[in-house]
This record gives structure tokens, sequence and C-alpha cells, in this order.
């Protein structure tokens, strides 16, 4: 299904009958409405970052529900759509934090390089945020962090917001680094986002465990 060692981990959660729940409901809303990402992006997450290749988890909420926004990966966006707010206040931090200037609003580069970008929810009707949140993407996406958990070398978790802070409870390995602040929302950006320096303090963490730094 992905095209990874990711349908190896996954193999019995494939089978479960909640799954195959999801897979029926969501393949009724594309064939009746207009949900995004497109069918072919809802695992780019997974699909751009092989399990083998985690060293960075950044969790989302669910897909931008505009047109032509939501690409399968958290925070990201196509290039040529106008840049969310959310990652407008990413970049800063980032400038504030590295010094990179960053513009480009597609985040597939930080993906390659072992960045798995999730959203919690992986589908969404067009001008309906969270209007897919009971159909069971959490309990798949919170049973990859699980798996997550048991990934053999350090793992940084970032987690931005309470929706993501939620998830702390399934990170129990010890050896893996989680870095928690506010969202970067314009709404919450100045409780404790702005000046958390989550992208220095990832790389310092890599390089410690003579893991590849991100080139951010």
């Amino acid at each position: 299904m992905i095209g990874n060692d990711w349908d190896i981990i996954l193999k019995e959660i494939y089978n479960k009958e909640y799954f195959n729940k999801i897979k029926e409901k969501v393949r009724y809303e594309y064939q009746h409405k207009t949900i995004f990402p497109p069918a072919n992006k809802v695992f780019s997450a997974l699909r751009l970052t092989p399990y083998k290749d985690v060293s960075v988890v950044i969790l989302g909420q669910d897909p931008y529900h505009g047109i032509g926004e939501a690409n399968g990966l958290c925070f990201s966006v196509n290039h040529g759509i106008k840049m969310p707010p959310s990652l407008n206040n990413i970049y800063k931090e980032l400038y504030n934090d590295l010094g990179i200037k960053r513009t480009d609003t597609d985040l597939s580069d930080w993906a390659s390089q072992g960045v798995l970008l999730l959203n919690s929810v992986l589908t969404v009707e067009k001008d309906k945020p969270a209007s897919h949140k009971f159909i069971g993407w959490k309990t798949f996406t919170d049973e990859i962090i699980m798996k997550l958990n048991e990934h053999e070398t350090p793992i940084v978790f970032i987690l931005w917001g309470n929706f993501a802070k939620s998830k702390i409870k399934y990170i129990t390995n010890s050896k893996h680094l989680i870095i928690s602040s506010s969202h970067p929302s314009p709404f919450s950006v100045n409780y404790g986002f702005f000046g958390s320096k989550p992208f220095s303090k990832t790389n310092e963490f890599l390089k410690k465990n003579n893991l590849k730094e991100i080139k951010w």
C-alpha cells in the first residue's frame, strides 16, 4: 500500500477491522465529495519517509482544507500556494534559531531526510476542517507512533500544541527525545513556540547520537 518498509511494519494493522472501515469510508468520500489531499497523496508522509529512515517526527492535526493546498505532509503546502500562517511562523522560528531563511512551502526535502511529517488525521473535506476527525484515522496514526516508539535508533518527536502533546503517552522509550511547545498558529505562537529552538535542539540530539543532522 505504501511501497516501502512501512508495509511490513503495518501489515497486521492493515488487516484490522477498523482499518478496513476507514478505507471503505474514505473511498466513499472521495467518490461523492471534494476531499484533500488528492487520493494518491494520502500516504505521502509514509511514502517519502521509510520507517528505517525516520529520525524526526513532526505531528500535525489534519490536512489543509483549501483547494490545491494539502500534499500529504503536515504543515506543508504545494509550490505556488500562499504560505499558511503556521508555516510562516515555523519559518520565523527557523530563522531565529539557525539563521536559515526558507521560502519553499513544500517540505518534501525535509521528508526525504528522515523527517516524518505526519498528520494525525489523513484526509479532510473541502472547506470543512476536522471533518474526518472521527473516521478512525487517529487510531491508525496512534499505532504508527507506537511503532515508532519501538524504533531501533533514537527519534526526535516534535510536538507543537496540546493536540500533539496528547500523544506523549505513546512515546515511552527513554532513548527518544521529545521537544514540545505551543502551536505555531497565530493564536498560540507567542505562548512558548517562538524561542523554543526546536531545529537546533533536534540537530544537537542527532549529532550526539551519531545520526545525520537535518538540513532545514
